[in-house]
């Protein structure tokens, strides 16, 4: 594994388990977090229905947050959202199983665009998010800020 696949998985593992919202309260599950990428899996509950018996937009809303959150905190820089947009394509029912795959499209300065991908375990697509991150000071695990390279 490279120094920032490791680096990622340590800033995925410390962010989740201090992420009450998206583990206790959500029940989603970390799958992967790489350099501008992570997976969250969500199970759709009772307690996550509307009065349609349809997954509520704002669950799936938080699980594609997350996971943008995950992506674009990677490489340990702290960041958070500037804005972002969903399309919910098709609805979620109770025992769904939802995973958003989150990806990078662009990093510029402190700025990123990320794109997540909530599917359902038949692969269909639900929606689709795009966020728009900005770096703000520190790092997700201080102790290990890579130092720049100095010239001989």
């Amino acid at each position: 594994m490279s120094d920032e696949n490791a680096l990622a998985r340590r800033v995925g593992e410390t962010m989740f388990a201090a992420d009450r919202a998206s583990r206790e309260t959500m029940g989603m599950e970390l799958l992967a977090c790489e350099p501008g990428r992570a997976v969250m899996r969500m199970t759709v509950q009772a307690l996550h229905l509307n009065g349609h018996q349809i997954c509520h937009g704002g669950f799936i809303f938080t699980l594609a947050d997350s996971t943008f959150a995950f992506a674009c905190n990677s490489r340990n820089h702290n960041t958070v959202a500037a804005g972002c947009s969903i399309e919910f394509l098709r609805p979620a029912h109770e025992g769904d199983v939802l995973t958003c795959e989150g990806v990078e499209q662009v990093q510029s300065g402190r700025h990123g665009v990320y794109d997540m991908r909530v599917s359902d375990q038949h692969g269909q697509v639900v929606a689709l998010f795009r966020g728009k991150s900005a770096q703000i000071k520190g790092h997700v695990l201080p102790d290990e800020v890579q130092q720049p390279e100095t010239r001989a």
